[in-house]
């Protein structure tokens, strides 16, 4: 049975599977209805499945033929606490919970590609499918190899798959390096001396030693970060005093660092650091920072991209292949599988993002039409890296 003969019925019936796991959205380490759905499918199919990794995770295992040689394809299943405002019939059932980052469509796609892998079998080798809980903030990937994805099913490289809006349905991206930033949070506390607005003489002004800080935090990327290097230092909240008439004693702040390279890491936190001894010394403030290390850089190795890029030329034909777009400083926990394994994370355009289709809105929706292309991805991929050698 070809892929072909396959593809039309079971894009239809994944689809259905997509939407009913959208109307189910779970967060991060308790997608214990979405894994039974997963290991329910993979199950019915004969397949072999395991489940329990990094708690909500399930791992199949699907081989043909007789070589030693392992892949693994891996989908991420949790959503975000975002409330949707949609009103289609697959709308989320959970206020609260919303699946606004496509992973209801990777995880459908990924079974799809099981059933049709389980049933063509034209490759020689192991494909390990990997459904990972926890994508969103929390480091499922990280717990997943904590706790021996690769010992336990040792594979030679791991491929990952992320829906993008903003580019055309039919077309892939693939780019050799890093693809996805690393990304940092941080916390720190000014504290001054409270007193009258009227009298700031009277005081030690947490909010003014705030406000230098913030506009110093931005010249570690304007003046200190090589301009070519995508770097991004925001601050994305800040909380000070309760009336106009008085000024707090203390200002609390907190935001992101985003880097595509491991030692700019460290670099903006020396630098974060270095500002905030300084604002103290300036202003004769207390200043406390928590600088806390996030996912890291997502990098695609050189043989995982070369085999991800043929392979996307054959799915989606030359012209759509897209190898020009430049990394997102968004970041992905792939990082940490493909810090271990080669790996090679690619984007499937999920159409224009037209109506507020983009990803973490609350009217974002994954585009069912672009089903059949990720089955066909992950099912060429396969039969391609664990291609038989007959003869």
């Amino acid at each position: 049975m070809s892929l072909d003969t396959l593809l039309p019925d079971l894009a239809a019936r994944i689809a259905a599977v997509r939407r009913d796991i959208h109307a189910h959205p779970e967060l991060a380490f308790k997608e214990n209805r979405t894994a039974d759905v997963v290991a329910d499918y993979l199950e019915n199919l004969g397949i072999e499945v395991h489940r329990g990794l990094a708690g909500t995770g399930v791992v199949a295992k699907i081989s043909a033929g007789s070589s030693s040689r392992a892949i693994g394809l891996r989908a991420d299943m949790d959503a975000l606490p975002l409330k949707e405002l949609n009103t289609f019939p697959h709308h989320s059932r959970i206020d609260g919970h919303m699946h606004a980052c496509g992973h209801d469509g990777h995880t459908a796609m990924l079974l799809g590609a099981a059933e049709a892998l389980a049933k063509t079998r034209n490759f020689d080798g192991t494909v390990y499918l990997i459904f990972q809980p926890a994508e969103e903030h929390e480091g499922g990937g990280r717990v997943m190899v904590e706790e021996g994805l690769f010992d336990r099913f040792p594979m030679d490289m791991v491929f990952g798959l992320h829906n993008w809006p903003g580019l055309e349905a039919g077309k892939i991206s693939v780019i050799e390096g890093p693809v996805m930033a690393g990304t940092d949070r941080f916390e720190i506390t000014v504290t001054g001396r409270g007193g009258h607005a009227a009298m700031p003489h009277q005081a030690n002004d947490a909010v003014i030693a705030s406000a230098a800080l913030i506009t110093n935090l931005q010249t570690l990327v304007s003046r200190n970060t090589d301009p070519q290097e995508a770097t991004v230092v925001s601050v994305t909240r800040i909380h000070a005093g309760h009336a106009d008439n008085i000024l707090p004693n203390s200002v609390v702040m907190g935001g992101t660092v985003r880097t595509l390279k491991p030692e700019l890491k460290d670099m903006m936190e020396a630098g974060v650091r270095r500002i905030c001894t300084g604002v103290e010394a300036m202003f004769g403030v207390e200043v406390n920072l928590v600088y806390s290390y996030g996912y890291p850089p997502t990098v695609n190795a050189k043989v995982a991209t070369d085999h991800a890029r043929a392979v996307a030329a054959q799915v989606v034909g030359k012209p759509n292949l897209v190898t020009h777009l430049k990394a997102s400083m968004g970041a992905e926990d792939f990082a940490y599988m493909a810090a271990v394994k080669p790996g090679c994370y690619v984007w499937l355009g999920n159409g224009m993002g037209e109506g507020g289709c983009m990803l973490h809105s609350p009217h974002y929706d994954f585009n069912d039409e672009v089903i059949p292309t990720g089955i066909r991805y992950w099912v060429t991929l396969a039969e391609t890296v664990l291609a038989r050698k007959d003869g």
